[in-house]
This record gives C-alpha cells, structure tokens and sequence, in this order.
C-alpha cells in the first residue's frame, strides 16, 4: 500500500492563484498565522468573506502556498462531496507541508501523514468499515455507563478544589483521555503515560509556533519533547504487535488488524493511526466541553431552559458544537482543474474549508450568533464534517457531552464561567487551553451544608 508520505503535495511558494481571483482578498486576520486565533473565531471577518468573497484566495508567508478560503455553507458541502476531485490525501487535512528535508521527529511527520483522515477512495471507505463497530450505537450505549461513572468522579474531585477551578484541567481534558483509554483498551497502568504524551504534543504546537516564550519558561521542551515522542511510538508498535497475536474486544485490535487489499497494514499507517485516535479522540470533545460552559453563561435565558427541562440537553450539544465549531478548518487539494462558486481553481491548489464560518451562514441559520435550542435545523451543522469524511467518533462526542452536562446541570446548576480563559495558538482547532469557572455562579461560595437528625415521632 503506498504511503501518503511518500507522494505528498509539499509546500512551495506561490503568493497568487493560478488564474484570476474574481473575488477580493479582505485583510484584517491572517488565517495562516495560528497566532492570530488566540482570540477565538473570527467571526465579523469570516462575516465579510461570506457576503463578498466566498471563495477567496488566502496570502501565506513568502515560503509557502497560498489558498482559497471557502466559508458558505453550500460550497463547503460541495467540496466534501465531490472526493473524486477535491482531495484528502494529495496534500493531506494540514494547511502547509514543510520540505521533507523539515520533517522532525522523523516519526511524527509521516505519521501526522499516513492515516485514514488523509486517505481518498476507496482506501480510505475500506480502512473506515473495519473500525465501526467501535463507533456504532450499541457500543456507545455500553461505553456511556464508564463515562457516567467517571464523570462523577470528576465532579468531586472538582467540588473538592472549588469554589473557583480550572474546567480544563480538572475536567475537559480528562474526560476525553479517559474515554479514548477505554475504547482503545490501554491498561490502567499505562494510562498515566498518555496524559504525558498528550501535554507535550499540545505544547509542541505552542513551541513551533513562538518557540521563545515556552523556552524561558522549559527550556528543556526540545530534548524532552523528542524523547517523549519516540517513546509514545514505541509504545504504540508494542502493543498493537500484542493486539495481533493476542486480540482483545477493544479498538486498538481493529487497528492493528486492519487489512488493505488483503495484506495487514504497513507499520507507518499503524503508526498514522496511532497517532490519529489520540488527537482527534481528544481535541475535539476537550474544546466542546469548554466551549458549552461560555454559551450557557453567555446565554442565561437558554440555561435556564436546560435547566427547566433536561430533555434538551441532546439538543443542545448539537447547538452548542455548531457554534463552537471546535475543528476550524480541513485542507482539500484539487486533482484537477475545476470551479467553485464562479472561481476557476488550479490543479493542485489548495482549498481550505471553514467550518466555524459554514456553520454561522445565514442563509441557513436564522440570527446564527445566537444560541438557540428552539432551532429547528439545528443539526445540519458541519463541525463534523460532511460527506465520506464526516468524523466517524461524532456519536462518542454526542455521548459525552450529553452524560457530562446531564451531570454537571443536576449539581451545579449555576456553574459560570468567569471570563477567564486561553486559546492556543493553533489554526486547526479551536483549543481551549484553560476555562476559570465558578462551581455555584458568578461571586458565590460553596453552600453550607447543614445535617438535620431524624427525630422519632413520639
């Protein structure tokens, strides 16, 4: 099977489209630089690109390629549709591919590469079939009882160090790992090495990004971070080696015996899935969990309808991912010369997809700044994804955001966020780093609690 690494697109310079741009490109963000979406969305410019420049060609720096920028919902689900020439695995999801002679660790690049997000048809629909079982209802129906044990246990060890916590660490970043453990089958004795892993490539962002800041404060993140990452794909190998002589009911076996064309994957696209399940596992569910905790402070009125009502609570986690559209962006190349919107586009151009400004389109969604949970379409969000791509764990997410807010509502009914928070660097997903929430509202102190003694009726 041909590895994607060996026949990726790599970045070059190229500061114009090929052909004639018939939309203009606005300044005022530059969506290439993760820096710039620390802030959060950049909603009032993606606002601008929707009304008069729905397919816009998108400057880089000097030494790598632009691209059009797609931001109307109609024209993204058009390009995810048409797989045949809109491509995954040509240049891969990542907006830039460095020089290969740029690819360290000399594991982490190819991996990032060779995995079933960056595959086209029918590789990537065959790689998909033997993973579902891990995906379908009725192993998200049997999963949700650990995740509602654990969520319980979160919420003490937050009540614990309340009134004023940190949502991330004590809660969003844990429930996911936790989930993803389970549902691979990595022992309980490993699990702690997982979190470790996770830290340093979540920093390792930060460190490419503006290396300095990080290295004032570690600097010994270069040394550690390689060492660290060498030891996370040793890992991996080890145990999917074990997975295929001693099969267990978890997903890590349907990875390890994963089979292409009748022949058991090659050892890069084990590592790729590695890889894969950790990130997108974890990122997306850690930033939605984040993200409703804002909207519910934000939008008192449709707290206290949650609240009022606890059967909208499904509702909601589609509401609430729509407008927090946690993955920000996807890459598509073009195989072929083709149009989108009036615009011609090049063979091998990029094409970037933006999903959180698809899913705030007016043309689809009534006043789409507001958080709505009488919204009737509320659903037809693409934060997911849309077409053969669409995520395949969205059920899993579904499920924790659901059993998490049915829990987190029922004790802490008033939980705030306090207006303090960080957003990594980062242009791929929208990654709340740190969420400052107050357990019992804004100002207010942990209840007393006051034990009444039953009294024998004389």
């Amino acid at each position: 099977m041909q590895l994607v690494s060996d026949v990726i697109l790599e970045d070059r310079a190229q500061l114009a489209p090929t052909h004639e741009a018939i939309y203009p490109s606005l300044s005022g963000f530059e969506l290439w630089d993760p820096n710039a979406w620390t802030s959060g969305h950049p909603h009032e410019f993606f606002k601008q690109m929707r009304e008069s420049a729905p397919v816009m060609w998108s400057k880089a720096d000097a030494k790598r390629a632009g691209f059009w920028s797609v931001t109307r919902y109609e024209d993204i689900k058009t390009v995810e549709l048409a797989s045949d020439v809109f491509s995954s695995e040509r240049g891969s999801i990542n907006m830039f591919v460095m020089p290969r002679r740029e690819w360290k660790p000399k594991k982490l690049i190819p991996a990032a590469f060779n995995s079933i997000i960056n595959l086209d048809q029918p590789h990537h629909m065959e790689m998909r079939i033997q993973q579902k079982d891990y995906f379908i209802p009725r192993f998200v129906a049997e999963l949700s009882q650990r995740v509602e044990a654990k969520v319980d246990q979160l919420l003490d060890d937050m009540e614990r160090q309340g009134p004023v916590v940190d949502f991330v660490s004590l809660f969003s970043q844990e429930l996911p790992l936790f989930t993803l453990c389970e549902m691979l089958g990595v022992d309980e004795a490993d699990r702690p090495k997982i979190i470790k892993w996770m830290h340093y490539l979540e920093l390792a962002n930060q460190y490419f990004v503006s290396p300095w800041p990080l290295l004032t404060r570690r600097p010994w993140f270069p040394l550690k971070f390689f060492h660290y990452v060498n030891q996370m794909f040793d890992y991996g190998e080890r145990v999917m080696a074990d997975r295929r002589e001693n099969p267990r009911q978890d997903l890590m076996t349907a990875i390890a015996n994963t089979r292409m064309a009748g022949k058991p994957l090659p050892q890069e696209y084990l590592d790729g899935s590695w890889l894969l399940i950790i990130f997108a596992g974890n990122d997306t569910t850690r930033n939605s969990l984040s993200g409703t905790i804002r909207l519910l402070t934000q939008f008192p009125e449709q707290r206290a309808r949650v609240l009022a009502e606890p059967d909208l609570i499904p509702r909601m986690s589609h509401e609430a991912i729509r407008m927090i559209s946690p993955v920000q962006h996807m890459r598509r190349t073009a195989l072929e010369e083709t149009e989108l919107n009036g615009q011609r586009i090049a063979k091998d151009e990029k094409v970037i997809l933006w999903y959180p400004a698809a899913n705030r389109d007016p043309d689809v969604f009534a006043n789409p700044d507001m958080f709505d949970l009488d919204r009737e379409n509320f659903d037809r969000h693409v934060a997911f994804g849309h077409g053969p791509h669409k995520c395949l764990g969205q059920k899993i997410a579904l499920m924790q955001l659901q059993t998490a807010f049915r829990k987190i509502l029922e004790r802490f009914p008033d939980i705030a966020w306090t207006g303090k928070q960080s957003i990594a660097p980062n242009t791929l997903v929208h990654g709340v780093s740190s969420l400052e929430v107050a357990l019992y509202g804004l100002g207010k102190e942990r209840p007393t609690q006051v034990a009444v003694k039953a009294v024998a009726a004389e």
